[in-house]
């Protein structure tokens, strides 16, 4: 390339050239202005465009300067010429639109696994989507895309999944669908988008924490472990042809009457722990567990101040499959209806002093002290078992807590028929 094109006194030339090809789609047209010019500058920019420069600024028109280097055998050209003084030279217009082809290949792949999977109708689908356009970026990568196929299928199998199938570890999840039993942990981009969703699909926050992430998966069906949760028995007994060493310890701190922590892996090393039509009382506060202690009722309890763990709804699911009967009790206000209804609905539970007739037993033994009971607040839930109890909470507007017939439920459990209890864990 001439010599004359590299003279220092044309290096704000060419810094000013190149920055204009590169937004133009490397394509020699427009102006390119030049201010407070030095003498030496207005020289050889003279030189280069063949006619004075007399002021301090100049206006350089690229398509001329383009013909007259090619004209003049100083180069083949201003793009060609630029790139040599410059460097490579970006098509900055062409790489935009090749990212958004990018990105829009990824979107359109991710939208049709969506609707292939019936998860596109779903009303938390947009959401989901939304909330991780930005986690995704401008320009996702094929390992990125990827990733979204794979957070779809998981969240395909946990939605579809039957309550047994529900009971799995996120290892054994991560191995099944994304190939890598480390694939969902904290911190993977499959992980934090499977996260997203679930989040997206319960109506809460996107967990910031360790312990709000493992409530979230545990909502959805899926342990991180088996031996961190665990479900608050008390009286039960593993039947007698079942005799292992965790069955036959279970048996000893029952008889003792001492209440027994119970892991999911507890759980499978354990037969059959209730006889058919043994008769399993389900609530949701842990002083109903102590009131059964206390009483010496010879009933079983279980307990988890809330929404029913994995490790509980495992329990549930054992007891019934052997044949127990449950009996569910909660709390009278939204979350606990909601709870009532599934733990009702998934395993054909009887309510255990659940009905509106009970709510209003309940408010008219509180008497004058009525009025302290808790402001029922919230989103109103249907109970499945009684379309009267609804109506009726909204117009009481209070809160009932299950120790508020503490002394009723534990006649109920004094007069069981069967020795099997279960009352959930958080």
């Amino acid at each position: 390339m001439n010599g004359v094109l590299a003279d220092p006194s044309l290096d704000r030339l060419w810094d000013a050239v190149a920055e204009r090809l590169q937004r133009n789609g490397i394509s020699a047209m427009g102006t390119v202005i030049l201010r407070d010019l030095e003498q030496a500058e207005r020289f050889a920019l003279a030189g280069l465009i063949g006619r004075p420069v007399t002021q301090s600024h100049a206006r350089v028109d690229l398509a001329a300067l383009d013909e007259r280097l090619r004209s003049s055998g100083a180069a083949p050209g201003l793009v060609a010429a630029v790139g040599g003084l410059r460097g490579p030279l970006v098509d900055r217009p062409g790489e935009r639109s090749a990212r958004a082809g990018r990105r829009d290949a990824v979107w359109a792949s991710f939208r049709s696994e969506l609707s292939a999977r019936g998860l596109e109708s779903e009303p938390w689908c947009e959401r989901w989507v939304e909330s991780i356009r930005l986690l995704v970026g401008p320009d996702p990568s094929v390992s990125v895309s990827e990733a979204l196929r794979s957070a779809a299928q998981c969240l395909d199998v946990l939605g579809s999944a039957s309550p047994s199938a529900g009971q799995i570890g996120r290892g054994e999840l991560a191995a099944a669908v994304v190939g890598d039993s480390h694939g969902l942990d904290d911190g993977t981009l499959i992980g934090t988008l499977v996260m997203r969703g679930l989040a997206a699909r319960a109506e809460t926050h996107v967990p910031t924490g360790a312990e709000d992430r493992r409530a979230l998966w545990e909502l959805a069906g899926v342990l991180c472990d088996e031996v961190s949760t665990t479900v608050l028995t008390f009286g039960l007994h593993p039947r007698s042809d079942e005799s292992s060493p965790v069955s036959d310890w279970l048996s000893r701190r029952s008889d003792a009457g001492c209440e027994t922590h119970l892991t999911l892996r507890d759980l499978r090393r354990l037969g059959r722990i209730a006889e058919p039509g043994s008769e399993v009382f389900v609530c949701e506060n842990p002083r109903v567990l102590e009131a059964a202690m206390d009483s010496a009722s010879g009933a079983t309890v279980v307990c988890s101040s809330g929404s029913p763990s994995v490790v509980v709804m495992a329990l549930l699911e054992r007891l019934t499959t052997d044949g127990a009967v449950l009996r569910y009790r909660g709390d009278f206000d939204w979350p606990g209806v909601a709870i009532a209804n599934r733990v009702i609905e998934r395993f054909g539970a009887e309510p255990w002093r659940m009905s509106a007739a009970d709510y209003e037993h309940a408010l008219a033994a509180a008497g004058a002290g009525v009025a302290e009971l808790p402001e029922l607040r919230g989103r109103t839930v249907e109970a499945a078992w009684d379309e009267e109890l609804a109506p009726v909470m909204e117009r009481a507007g209070r809160v009932v807590h299950e120790e508020r017939i503490l002394d009723l439920l534990v006649a109920d459990l004094a007069g069981s028929r069967g020795r099997t209890i279960a009352v959930q864990a958080e």
